[in-house]
C-alpha cells in the first residue's frame, strides 16, 4: 500500500489568499503521485481545483484549523504533513502539529518559527548579521513607544503571524503608535509585535527553492511601487528593470544563506527593500507565496514540482539544478532536471559567482509585470488608498519582449485605463511633486488634457505645464468632486498625504473615483508607471499578442 502524505489547503478564499496557494496545493499533490505516494487533501473551499474529486487520493472538505486537521491524522495515519502550499492558515498550524506529535514534512517547525515569529525572526538575523531595518520586538506599547523613539519616526508596526499584511501600518507619531498598537497586539494575541524603521525605498522579493544546503533562485521580482504598498497590491517586475547586478547580487546571497541556516526545504519567500545600493531583508516567509505561478508561469521552473521533491528527501543537484540565480537566456532547447517543458533554456549563475565579485546578467528574453486587481465597487466601505495591509483580490500578468509593452498590458488587464476624453485630475502630496511634473509633461505631450488642486496646479505652472485649476471639497463649489460626478474626469492621481483632516477630503474623493468608474491611482509610482506606457496608450497596436511560448522564441 501506498503511503499517504496529507496536504493543507488554504481554506476560503480571502484577501490574502487565494486560488494562487490553491494551485501549489494541486501541483503538490501531482508531484506527490508522481513519486509514488498517495496524496489526500483538507481544504473546504468549493470554488478550488484542489476539491475538485479527482484532483488527489483523497479528500476532506473540512476546515483547515487544528482540531479538524487531527481528526484527518487519526483516521488516515499519513506519514506526514505538508503546511507549505496552503499559505498562512495552513503554515500556523505547523507549531500546533508538531506538539501533537505529527510530522511537519519540508521545512521545520523550529525554522517557520524563527521566521514567523518576529522576536525569534530579529535574534536570527542578528546572528547572520545580513543587513535589515533598525528595529526590534516588543511586547507592550511602553515597549513600543521606547523602540520607536530610539530609530524615529516613522516606523513600520507588524505582528507575527498574520495574513496579507492584517494590523500592519506606517505610524508617523507617538499618538499615532498609541491609536494603533492595540490593533497590531490584537490580531494575533500573545505574539510580539515588530516596530521597524520605515524605509522609503524600491522593494523587491524573491521566491526560491531550497533542499537545505542548496538553493535555487528562479528570479527576482522588482517592485514598481516603492516600500510601503503590500507586496499583494503592488505590481512587480520581472526581470528586476532598475536594480544594479551588484543589489541582485546581495539578494541571491542573502537568500542562500537564509535558507540554509534556516534548513528550509521547500519553497519560501524574502522581501527586501532597497536604499542606497544595499539590499535589507524585510521579512521572510517560510512557505509558498502568491507568487509562485506568476513566477513559474514565465520562467518556465516548476517550482512546486522541485519543491515538493526537496521535501520528500531529494536533492536539487540531482534534478539538475544548483545553488544560485536561474535566468532565462532564450532558445527552445531545456536545461537538465525533472521532467517539464521549460518555456526558454535557462542557466543558473552559481551563488560562487556572485560572492567572488561582479556577475554581468544577460539580456532579458522576456519581461513580465504582474499587476493587481480590486474590487473596490463590490467593498463599497474600503478605502482604495495602499497601504501595508493587503486589498486586492486578483492579480493579473503582462508579459511581452519589452518592458514597456509588458507594463502597458498588465495596466490595461487591471482596469488602469483612460476613461474617456476628460481630464486627468492631479493632486499630489509635496514629496511627490517633483516626479507628478514629469508625469504630467508626458501626459500633455500625448495630448491628454490635465486638471489640479492648488498646490499641484502651482507646481505644474512653474513648470510650465497647462492645466485647469479646480477647487478641494473645503474651497468651495465648483470643487473637484464636481468635476467627477459630472463625468468629466478620466483617471485621477491622488497620492495620500499624512494630514488626517485633509485625507477625510481626499478619502471621500477617492471614493466617488470607485462609484463612478474613473480609474483612481494612489502611488506616484503606478503613475509614473502610467506615463512609461503613455506611447502604448496612444498606440496599442505595439504590443503585440502571441502565444506565451513565441514571446522566448520572437
Amino acid at each position: 500500500m501506498k503511503p499517504t502524505v496529507l496536504v493543507l489547503g488554504s481554506g476560503p478564499i480571502r484577501i490574502g489568499q487565494g486560488i494562487e496557494f490553491d494551485y501549489s496545493c494541486v501541483h503538490c499533490i501531482w508531484a506527490l503521485q508522481e513519486l509514488g505516494y498517495r496524496a489526500i487533501i483538507v481544504n473546504n473551499n468549493p470554488e478550488t481545483v484542489s476539491t475538485d474529486f479527482d484532483t488527489g487520493d483523497g479528500l476532506y472538505f473540512e476546515p483547515v484549523t487544528l482540531d479538524d486537521v487531527m481528526d484527518v491524522i487519526a483516521h488516515e495515519n499519513p506519514i506526514g504533513v505538508v503546511v507549505q502550499f496552503g499559505g498562512q492558515t495552513a503554515i500556523n498550524l505547523a507549531q500546533g502539529l508538531h506538539d501533537r506529535d505529527v510530522k511537519i514534512l519540508g521545512t521545520s517547525e523550529s525554522a517557520i518559527a524563527a521566521a514567523e515569529d518576529r522576536d525569534l525572526f530579529e535574534r536570527f538575523m542578528t546572528k547572520l548579521g545580513l543587513p535589515k531595518p533598525e528595529g526590534r520586538a516588543v511586547r507592550s506599547l511602553a515597549q513600543a513607544e521606547g523602540v520607536a523613539g530610539e530609530i524615529g519616526y516613522p516606523v513600520l508596526v507588524r505582528p507575527s503571524f498574520v495574513l496579507g499584511g492584517r494590523a500592519m501600518e506606517i505610524v508617523y507619531d507617538l499618538d499615532h503608535l498609541r491609536a494603533f498598537y492595540a490593533e497590531a497586539e490584537d490580531a494575533n494575541p500573545g505574539q510580539p509585535v515588530l516596530i521597524d524603521k520605515y524605509m522609503l525605498g524600491k522593494e523587491a522579493e524573491v521566491d526560491v527553492i531550497s533542499d537545505g544546503v542548496d538553493t535555487l533562485v528562479p528570479g527576482i521580482m522588482e517592485h514598481i511601487e516603492r516600500a510601503g504598498v503590500h507586496s499583494g497590491d503592488s505590481m512587480a517586475a520581472y526581470p528586476a528593470v532598475t536594480l544594479s547586478e551588484a543589489v541582485q547580487a546581495q539578494m541571491v546571497v542573502a537568500a542562500c544563506r537564509i535558507a540554509r541556516e534556516l534548513g528550509v526545504k521547500g519553497l519560501m519567500n524574502i522581501q527586501f527593500v532597497v536604499e542606497d545600493d544595499v539590499a535589507y531583508v524585510l521579512e521572510v516567509n517560510p512557505r509558498a507565496s502568491r507568487t509562485v505561478p506568476y513566477l513559474s508561469k514565465v520562467t518556465g521552473v516548476p517550482m512546486v514540482d522541485l519543491a515538493t521533491r526537496c521535501m520528500m528527501g531529494e536533492k536539487l543537484r540531482d534534478l539538475g539544478y544548483e545553488s544560485g540565480l536561474w535566468v532565462l537566456t532564450g532558445g527552445p532547447n531545456p536545461p537538465a532536471g525533472p521532467s517539464h517543458t521549460p518555456r526558454a533554456a535557462g542557466r543558473i549563475l552559481p551563488e560562487q559567482a556572485f560572492v567572488a565579485g561582479p556577475v554581468a546578467l544577460p539580456k532579458p528574453v522576456v519581461y513580465a509585470v504582474k499587476a493587481p486587481v480590486f474590487s473596490f465597487q463590490k467593498l463599497r466601505k474600503v478605502e482604495p488608498r495602499l497601504g501595508p495591509e493587503m486589498k486586492s483580490t486578483g492579480e493579473i500578468l503582462g508579459i511581452d519582449n519589452t518592458y514597456v509593452a509588458a507594463l502597458y498590458k498588465a495596466l490595461v488587464a487591471s482596469h488602469i485605463q483612460f476613461r474617456g476624453e476628460g481630464y486627468v485630475l492631479m493632486t499630489v502630496r509635496d514629496d511627490d511633486k517633483p516626479t507628478g511634473v514629469a508625469i504630467a509633461r508626458e501626459l500633455v505631450r500625448n495630448g491628454k488634457r490635465l486638471a489640479a488642486t492648488g498646490g499641484t496646479h502651482r507646481a505644474l505652472a512653474d513648470a510650465r505645464i497647462t492645466a485647469h485649476r479646480v477647487n478641494k471639497i473645503r474651497e468651495g463649489n465648483p470643487n473637484l468632486l464636481d468635476l467627477i460626478l459630472q463625468g468629466e474626469v478620466s483617471l485621477m492621481i491622488n497620492t495620500p498625504g499624512t494630514d488626517r483632516v485633509a485625507e477625510l477630503e481626499a478619502a471621500h474623493i477617492r471614493r466617488a473615483c470607485i462609484e463612478t468608474g474613473v480609474p483612481c491611482v494612489t502611488s506616484i509610482d503606478t503613475a509614473e508607471a502610467i506615463a512609461q506606457a503613455m506611447e502604448l496608450y496612444a498606440d496599442p497596436s505595439r504590443a503585440q499578442v502571441l502565444r506565451l511560448q513565441e514571446y522566448f522564441t520572437a
